[in-house]
C-alpha cells in the first residue's frame, strides 16, 4: 500500500485486543469459547438485537452493514479473521446498532457474556485495550463517513478498493498480490451505488489499467494511481 494512502483511519484494530493477552486471561475466554461455522450470506446477528456476548472471527471475512426502510444494505466495514465482533454494544448494554453476516464461508468462535465481562472486570490490559478501539473505532467510522459523503462514486469506488485490498491481503504472505473476492452487490453496497454504476465504472478502471478482473476477482494493478482516483493525498 502507498504510504500517502492511510488504512489506518480505516481499520479497526481490534485484532491486537486479544493478542499478547496476558495468559491466564487468554486462557478462560478460549476455555469458553463455542465455535460456529457461518454459510456465505448468513446473519451472524441483526441490528436491534442484544447481545448475549461477543464473537471473535476464527476464519473467514464478516461484513457489518444497517438496512434502510427500502431494506438496502450500507456495508459500513469489513472484518476480518482475528476481529472482535459486538464488544460495542455488550458493554454499553444496548441492541446492536447494525447487522453482521458472513461475505464468505467462516468460522467465528463464541464467547458468552458472563464470561468475557468477568475477564474485563479483572484483567487491566484488556480493559485498557478495549477503551483504546473503542475510541479508534469511533474515529474510523467518523473520518469514514466524512470521506465517503464528499466524494463522487468514482472516487468512493477508489478508495473502497484500496481499503478492500488491504482486508484481503493474506497476513502470511504480505508481498503476495492480492485478489479481491466480493460480489458485485456487496462491492456496490460498500461503495455507495447501483450495481450497474459500479459495473461501469470498473470497465473504466480496467479500460485506465488501475485493476484487472477474473470473474468476481478484482486485482489492484496501480495503488499509487488509484489512491489519485480516490482523491486521497
Amino acid at each position: 500500500m502507498p504510504a500517502s494512502f492511510p488504512i489506518d483511519k480505516f481499520h479497526f484494530n481490534s485484532d491486537s485486543i486479544l493478542e499478547g493477552l496476558p495468559e491466564k486471561d487468554l486462557e478462560q475466554l478460549r476455555s469458553k469459547m463455542i465455535q460456529y461455522k457461518f454459510k456465505k450470506g448468513q446473519t451472524i446477528f441483526s441490528e436491534g438485537t442484544f447481545p448475549s456476548g461477543i464473537f471473535y472471527v476464527t476464519k473467514g471475512r464478516v461484513k457489518k452493514y444497517k438496512t434502510d426502510r427500502e431494506g438496502r444494505e450500507q456495508i459500513i466495514y469489513v472484518c476480518n479473521s482475528g476481529d472482535l465482533l459486538g464488544y460495542p454494544a455488550l458493554l454499553s448494554e444496548e441492541a446492536y446498532s447494525d447487522s453482521a453476516a458472513a461475505l464468505e464461508d467462516a468460522i467465528l468462535s463464541f464467547i458468552p457474556k458472563e464470561v468475557f465481562l468477568k475477564v474485563l472486570e479483572k484483567s487491566q490490559v484488556l480493559s485498557n485495550r478495549l477503551l483504546k478501539n473503542l475510541s479508534h473505532e469511533f474515529g474510523v467510522l467518523e473520518n469514514s463517513i466524512a470521506n465517503f459523503a464528499h466524494k463522487s462514486v468514482r472516487e468512493r469506488l477508489a478508495l473502497s478498493l484500496l481499503i478492500l485490498k488491504e482486508k484481503f491481503r493474506d497476513k502470511n504472505n504480505p508481498d503476495a498480490s492480492v485478489d479481491i473476492t466480493l460480489s458485485r452487490e456487496d462491492l456496490s453496497n460498500l461503495t455507495g451505488t447501483a450495481v450497474e454504476t459500479l459495473v461501469r465504472l470498473l470497465h473504466t478502471f480496467k479500460d485506465e489499467g488501475l485493476i484487472e478482473t477474473e470473474g468476481r476477482k478484482i486485482r489492484i494493478l496501480d495503488s499509487r494511481k488509484l489512491v489519485k482516483v480516490a482523491n486521497f493525498y
